[in-house]
């Protein structure tokens, strides 16, 4: 179940919030044809990716027909849709710690995970399969636990943030950092722990605000999951219609 353990191994490394997508693959053996290593890619110069944004990836996660690819920041894609889930270019610590040394190096990022017919890869920017996961070359992660700074509070039946360090007496409102009104709030984990994004419900409908209460990404969805793509690509995964997701940066840009 070798995703299920980098997903694992990734929960580990980052703080945990106790939310987390996880899905089981079946053991595979390793197959040595040369279909393992052949992808349907666009071949690409990376450093002549168009960028839009400056502060999320140059190769963006996009499903078409039910299949996961890349593509580039205006929307094209990069590295074709032929995946049944793939996963943002990053490091993966079980392969950074693995016992075989000459396998770390596909532990960095620039390399993505990726899952096809129940076999897991990583690839690189090019697209091209570099490496099947196997059981005996995962290490083991790092244990690092970062306290969280803020959290929902819920007063009668609404959604507030407080600050813990502060929060002492919740008939006292000037003690809260965002007073309960949301129908749901759900803190995301990024770098900065002092200003956190969070996942917000207003009249039915999902946004995302920051600790001021400011809204970043307006009450229009009927979904955002609560994953961690904002951490790994300060991206939202976000829906309009309950079934097809997509990515949007801080501008409610869609990619």
């Amino acid at each position: 179940m070798i995703l299920r353990k980098l997903k694992l191994g990734f929960l580990i490394t980052c703080s945990v919030f106790a939310f987390s997508q996880s899905k089981t693959l079946k053991k595979n053996n390793l197959n040595k044809s040369k279909n393992t290593v052949k992808s349907n890619i666009v071949k690409n110069d990376v450093s002549k990716l168009p960028v839009v944004n400056e502060e999320v990836p140059l190769l963006i996660p996009q499903k078409k027909n039910g299949k996961s690819g890349f593509v580039n920041q205006k929307g094209k894609f990069v590295i074709q849709p032929e995946y049944d889930l793939v996963m943002f270019f990053g490091e993966d610590c079980n392969l950074l710690n693995s016992p075989n040394e000459k396998i770390r190096k596909f532990g960095s990022n620039d390399f993505a995970t990726v899952e096809k017919n129940k076999i897991t890869f990583r690839i690189n920017r090019s697209g091209k399969k570099v490496y099947q996961y196997k059981d005996a070359d995962l290490g083991k992660c790092i244990l690092e636990i970062k306290k969280a700074l803020f959290h929902a509070y819920i007063l009668k039946g609404k959604y507030g943030i407080i600050e813990d360090s502060k929060f002492k007496n919740p008939s006292d409102q000037s003690q809260f950092t965002i007073y309960p009104k949301y129908q749901y709030l759900y803190i995301l984990e990024g770098n900065d722990a002092s200003n956190p994004m969070i996942v917000a419900t207003y009249n039915d409908k999902f946004g995302v605000i920051d600790i001021n209460n400011k809204i970043i990404i307006p009450f229009e969805y009927a979904d955002i999951k609560r994953n961690y793509s904002w951490k790994l690509g300060k991206m939202f995964e976000v829906t309009k219609d309950d079934k097809n997701y997509y990515y949007i940066d801080s501008y409610n840009q869609s990619y």
